[in-house]
C-alpha cells in the first residue's frame, strides 16, 4: 500500500466532517505596527519600537550576523506555533504537511513579491538544495564548461563540484575584485571569462564573502546573448535589496528567505524561467515528479513528508516585511550599513573591504582588522553579548532589529580592547 493511500479517497476533511472549524489559535496576541506617521518625525523612536515589540531578543543581545540566520518576529513565531497546534488537533482542512501537495496559495504570494509566475516557483528547504537541484538537475556533460567566481559560498560551488566529480564536467573559477571601482568591471570581468566551451554561468547575486552586490541582470543579459545559460545564488538577495525575477533575466534562481525575509530556518525556493523548467530534472522525487505539463515548478517539491509548519512562517514572514515596507526596509538597512562605514573611516586600525560605492553594498559590510591578534577581542564582545561573524577580516551585517547603539557596542569594545 501506498502512503497516499492509507486514507480513503474522500480524504482528511472528509473524515473529520464538512462542517467550519472553531479553530483556537495558539497565537499569542500580538502588537500591531507603530503608526508610520512615528517614523517620518522620530525615526529613532519608530525603528526602537520595532525592535522592543516585534522581537524577542533581550535588550543586552546585539546581533550583528543577520547575513548567517535572520531573526524571526513574533508574528512569524505566532504563524509557525499556531499551525502547529492546529494541525495536532486536526483543525486544518489540508494534510498538515508538504512534500506531496503543491502549496498553490502561498506559492502565488510568493511569486507576487518575487515577480514571477507561481508556476516558475518552487519550495525547498534552503539555497543550499535549490544549488544543487539545479547543478545535479542540468544536463551538462563531460566536456561542457561551468563557470563560477572565486566569491561563492560552499553550498554554490560544492554542488558543482560533485557534478564534477561524477560527470566530467570542467569546472573554471574567474577571479573577480572584491572591492571593484564600479558595477561594469564585474561584469565585464566576468563575461570576458565566458569561452565557447561554457554551458553555465552560475554566480553569486550578493556574495556571502563580502556582500558584494553584482549587476545581475547586465551579467545574465550579456550571458543569454553568448547562449549560456545562468543561475543566480539569491540567498542574499531578496529582502536586501529590489528584486524581480522576470527582470533579472536569468534562468535559475536560489534562495533563503530566512536571511532577509524574516522567515525560519527551513524554508527556501527554486526559479526556474518558464522556458527553461522542462530542461531540470527533480533530484528527490516521489509520485508526480514528471508532470511537467500539470505540474510544472511544483514537482520539485513531490519531495515526501514534511512540516508545513514553516511556510505558514515563511508567509507571514513574507506579510512582516510587506507591512513595514520593502523600500523603508532597505532605506533602514542601507542607512545602518553606511553608519558602519562612517565609524570604520575614523578608526585607524580598520580598513574597509567593502567599497563605497552605494551600488554595490546593501546591509552588510565587511572590514578588515591590520592586527591579527584578535583573541582579546572576540572573548569582549562575547561577555558584551555582541553576536559578530569572522576573524582579521569581518561581515557585519544589520537588519531593521539592529539598533544604532548596538553598532555603537561593537566600536566601543574594539576601541577598548585594541587600545584606542
Amino acid at each position: 500500500m501506498r502512503r497516499r493511500d492509507a486514507l480513503p479517497p474522500m480524504g482528511l476533511s472528509a473524515l473529520l466532517g464538512s462542517a467550519p472549524f472553531a479553530v483556537q489559535s495558539a497565537e499569542p496576541a500580538l502588537v500591531p505596527l507603530p503608526d508610520k506617521r512615528l517614523l517620518g518625525s522620530t525615526p529613532e523612536a519608530y525603528w526602537s519600537r520595532i525592535r522592543r515589540e516585534q522581537f524577542v531578543m533581550p535588550p543586552g543581545r546585539a546581533f550583528l550576523n543577520n547575513g548567517s540566520l535572520g531573526v524571526i518576529p513574533k508574528p512569524v513565531i505566532a504563524a509557525l506555533t499556531g499551525y502547529v497546534q492546529r494541525a495536532a488537533a486536526l483543525e486544518v482542512r489540508e494534510y498538515p504537511r508538504w512534500g506531496y501537495e503543491t502549496l498553490d496559495q502561498e506559492r502565488t504570494e510568493m511569486a507576487g513579491f518575487l515577480g514571477c509566475k507561481r508556476d516558475e516557483l518552487a519550495f525547498v528547504h534552503n539555497c543550499t538544495e535549490a544549488m544543487s537541484i539545479i547543478a545535479n538537475g542540468l544536463d551538462v556533460v563531460r566536456g561542457d564548461e561551468v563557470l563560477i567566481t572565486d566569491q561563492e559560498h560552499t553550498g554554490g560551488i560544492s554542488c558543482w563540484k560533485l557534478k564534477e566529480a561524477r560527470t566530467g564536467i570542467a569546472l573554471r573559477t574567474v577571479k573577480i575584485p572584491v572591492s571593484p571601482a564600479n558595477p561594469g568591471e564585474l561584469t565585464d570581468r566576468i563575461i570576458g571569462a565566458l569561452t565557447p566551451r561554457t554551458r553555465v554561468l552560475s554566480f553569486s547575486g550578493i556574495t556571502t564573502t563580502t556582500g558584494l552586490i553584482l549587476p545581475v541582470q547586465e551579467i545574465c543579459r550579456a550571458a543569454r546573448e553568448k547562449g549560456v545559460l545562468t543561475v543566480v545564488d539569491g540567498a542574499h538577495m531578496n529582502g536586501q535589496i529590489p528584486v524581480w525575477l522576470e527582470e533579472l533575466g536569468c534562468d535559475y534562481y536560489a534562495g533563503s528567505p530566512h536571511k532577509w525575509m524574516f522567515a525560519p530556518a527551513g524554508c527556501g525556493f527554486l526559479y526556474g524561467r518558464g522556458e527553461m523548467l522542462d530542461r531540470l530534472w527533480p533530484v528527490i522525487v516521489s509520485g508526480g515528479w514528471d508532470n511537467k505539463k500539470d505540474l510544472k515548478a511544483a514537482r520539485f517539491m513531490m519531495v515526501g513528508t514534511n512540516n508545513r509548519a514553516v511556510f505558514h512562517g515563511m508567509v507571514a514572514g513574507l506579510r512582516f516585511l510587506k507591512d513595514l515596507g520593502p523600500d523603508t526596509v532597505f532605506a533602514r538597512q542601507r542607512q545602518l550599513a553606511r553608519r558602519i562605514l562612517d565609524m570604520v573611516k575614523q578608526r585607524n586600525y580598520l580598513e574597509l573591504v567593502t567599497p563605497e560605492d552605494e551600488r554595490l553594498y546593501g546591509a552588510l559590510v565587511t572590514i578588515r582588522f591590520k592586527t591579527a591578534d584578535l583573541r582579546g577581542l572576540f572573548e569582549a564582545m562575547e561577555k558584551q553579548r555582541i553576536w559578530i561573524l569572522g576573524g582579521q577580516q569581518m561581515r557585519l551585517s544589520v537588519h531593521v532589529h539592529t539598533r544604532p547603539g548596538d553598532i555603537d557596542a561593537f566600536f566601543t569594545v574594539a576601541d577598548k580592547v585594541l587600545g584606542v
